[in-house]
């Protein structure tokens, strides 16, 4: 009988599963095409306004009547407002590539399918957040991130909020911040998946209070989803205070992770205050650690973080080895800094090279 009952349990999950699979299908369709139309109509109303370019006041006048004739005919959803999103929506992208067409190779990493040009493929609320963003290529990263890592509305927001562009802006060269608006974020190497700093508003602390590193650790834990959106793509949750043993000594990693794209361990320490060499050369030996007990022949080499409210960049470099490719240290921030405050710190490290 219980076998009988959960054969039948099986069969009406994967009825449950095949229901839901049409619907988000329909609910994807529906949604393209909503979007797609919207583009149309922002299209259609240029060309308008265009012909009609000698009277200075035509453009808000058509889009009064064209709202009432809308509002009449379909109901809510085409007031003014709304109707001059589309617009916006076509000026932005009508003349620059869309996340189908700027992106094959970073789309093809999560879908084999051919995508057709002007296929839009994130909701009408993706969009009218992207485009308020005046930078086309950081427009474009969090086109293909936003896609790639199918972030809600609130995540893309919470992630542009943190200035994650920026932040991933400030350790790369030329080349790699190009590669960010055509690619998106593509983890190659362990330094791709380090940010500098770290945003960890989420977590609730206010910035200018004590607390110690156990209650930070806690924080991160109770909110250890949003924590591994920050960390980035790939990063899968292992252990807290991991116990490792030399002899009769004990020594307890903060926070282990694992990187499904690298293929490597991810070791975190927590550090309240200025980072010393010594923070440093513990994580040097707990990933030495990892590296000659723990990891498997075919995975990679693994990676140290440490997590510190304050650095001296003159400690990190004199401190690690050179052309090291395992050891980082990265600033946190319990607030979301302004874009000003990010460009600054990018600023000041543009001068130091």
């Amino acid at each position: 009988m219980n076998n009988k009952n959960s054969l039948n349990k099986k069969f009406y999950s994967q009825i449950v599963d095949l229901l839901q699979s049409a619907r988000n299908k329909v609910l994807r369709t529906v949604n393209q095409t909503m979007v797609l139309t919207y583009f149309q109509i922002g299209k259609m109303v240029i060309e308008e306004e265009q012909g009609g370019k000698e009277r200075a006041d035509y453009g808000k006048r058509l889009l009064k009547e064209l709202s009432k004739v809308l509002t009449k005919e379909f109901g809510k959803g085409f007031s003014v407002d709304n109707l001059e999103n589309m617009r916006r929506f076509y000026l932005v992208y009508g003349k620059s590539e869309t996340l189908s067409r700027i992106s094959t190779i970073a789309i093809s990493e999560t879908t084999s399918r051919e995508l057709k040009k002007d296929e839009f493929i994130l909701s009408w609320s993706h969009y009218l957040k992207l485009m308020r963003i005046d930078d086309e290529n950081e427009r474009k990263f969090y086109e293909i991130e936003s896609y790639k890592n199918n972030w809600s509305v609130r995540e893309l927001q919470r992630q542009y909020d943190s200035a994650l562009y920026t932040r991933l802006v400030l350790s790369r060269d030329k080349d790699k911040v190009k590669e960010l608006s055509e690619k998106g974020l593509i983890l190659e190497k362990p330094k791709d998946a380090i940010k500098d700093p770290y945003i960890l508003e989420f977590i609730g602390l206010p910035e200018h209070s004590e607390y110690s590193e156990s209650q930070l650790e806690q924080e991160i834990i109770d909110k250890l989803e949003h924590f591994l959106l920050e960390l980035g793509n790939g990063f899968t949750f292992v252990a807290r205070q991991k116990r490792i043993s030399f002899d009769d000594k004990h020594f307890r990693i903060d926070l282990v992770f694992y990187n499904r794209i690298l293929k490597c361990f991810v070791l975190i320490d927590l550090k309240i205050g200025e980072l010393k060499h010594q923070d440093l050369g513990q994580m040097q030996m707990y990933v030495n650690y990892y590296d000659r007990e723990i990891r498997l022949e075919e995975e990679n080499k693994t990676i140290g973080i440490v997590l510190c409210k304050n650095k001296n960049e003159s400690v990190v470099e004199y401190t690690l080895p050179e052309n090291n490719e395992q050891i980082f240290a990265s600033k946190y921030k319990v607030v979301l800094p302004s874009k000003d405050e990010l460009k600054l710190i990018l600023a000041e490290r543009n001068s130091r090279r």
